[in-house]
């Protein structure tokens, strides 16, 4: 005989016999799940205070136990009196702790108490992980390099599909590109196509860097071999545009970051190769005491500009002769440290390059512009 009364105090909360035609039964079944909840959440809240008042109370018994024991005499007669006291409390709290599950053991059940998950995960047989190989970073970037070499053409193919079936198909005859050498190898082409101006191809190699940067992250998530995970990604973001949008949403959006990330760079490698550039001429073109011409000009006056302008000696000479003589020197010493001004080219190139002019040469040179025979 099998015994039904064990299902007599079960609640079911959407019994809709109970239900007058007029009531919104949906919104019932809602309220009385709702009510339901807060009812068991509440018995859940007693039930962990009691166990927290339980076992600080356990613990309170030992500590004082052991003080008893380390006590001397005077003293334990007061720790007796507490032990005892604590015993009582203890005694009082297993009371409605009995009193408790009593109540727990009564309350109805229903859908949430008697249902259970039968699987809570999937599990899938994995190889035993290899163990991971300690290197230094310089032997990774030697490795790193030699596989790019090895594998150049092969990376630059896959970085020109465009099609998905197609990309499967490569990956799967030349599954040894789905690694991280062969994303930071598309990573860099990227930059590098960026710099010439070659966006349509940039964009199309950027897909495909982003095919392996989401292949890699899949088998990191299922801690797989990427190579098994190449049947499970293309499937997926073949099917996306249909079925799976919001997956193709997170695709796209990852891929214009991408090219957002590759323009940025590219910009800046080149407004460093055009300082790089800048400072090389400005080096070539900086004179005998190490000045730029340019800069030295452009700070110059008016008057001694249109000197240099006019190319006019005689100028040159009745304008630094109307300046206070402290500022005319300063003046003639930037002109011929720069190179604007070369009163005697070979004794000023040894000079600076004995260290500078001293206080004679300098004079000599100021005392030559009355009689310039040079620019």
């Amino acid at each position: 005989m099998v015994d039904y009364s064990r299902w007599d105090h079960i609640e079911v909360s959407d019994d809709e016999d109970e239900t007058h035609p007029n009531i919104d039964t949906p919104s019932l079944f809602r309220w009385r799940h709702q009510a339901r909840v807060e009812r068991m959440e509440e018995m859940a809240k007693e039930r962990k205070a009691m166990d927290s008042k339980l076992a600080e109370k356990r613990k309170e018994l030992e500590q004082l136990r052991e003080k008893l024991s380390n006590a001397s005499m005077s003293d334990k007669e007061g720790f007796q009196k507490h032990l005892d006291k604590a015993e009582s409390e203890l005694k009082e709290l297993k009371k409605k702790d009995e009193e408790l599950t009593k109540a727990e053991k009564k309350a109805p059940k229903n859908v949430d108490t008697l249902s259970h998950e039968g699987f809570t995960k999937t599990i899938i047989n994995h190889p035993k992980p290899k163990e991971e190989e300690t290197i230094s970073a310089e032997e990774q970037e030697k490795r790193s390099k030699e596989f790019m070499d090895k594998y150049e053409k092969e990376i630059k193919h896959f970085g020109m599909l465009h099609d998905y079936v197609d990309s499967k198909d490569y990956l799967i005859k030349h599954p040894y590109l789905t690694c991280d050498d062969t994303a930071n190898y598309l990573a860099l082409w990227c930059i590098n196509l960026q710099v010439q101006e070659k966006e349509s191809l940039m964009e199309r190699v950027a897909h495909q860097c982003i095919i392996i940067q989401y292949i890699l992250e899949l088998a990191k998530q299922l801690k797989s071999d990427p190579k098994a995970t190449l049947s499970s990604f293309f499937t997926k973001i073949v099917r996306a545009k249909t079925e799976f949008p919001e997956y193709m949403d997170a695709f796209n959006d990852e891929l214009q970051s991408f090219k957002k990330r590759v323009r940025d760079r590219a910009e800046a490698r080149i407004e460093k190769a055009m300082k790089e550039a800048e400072e090389e001429e400005r080096q070539q073109r900086l004179g005998p005491g190490g000045l730029d011409p340019v800069e030295v000009f452009e700070c110059l006056p008016k008057e001694l500009q249109d000197c240099f302008d006019k190319k006019d000696v005689g100028l040159l000479q009745e304008v630094l002769g109307k300046m206070p003589e402290e500022e005319a020197r300063s003046w003639l010493k930037k002109c011929v440290d720069s190179g604007l001004w070369i009163p005697n080219a070979a004794e000023t190139e040894k000079a600076h390059a004995e260290g500078g002019m001293d206080a004679e040469q300098e004079e000599k040179m100021y005392e030559e512009v009355k009689e310039p025979e040079s620019k």
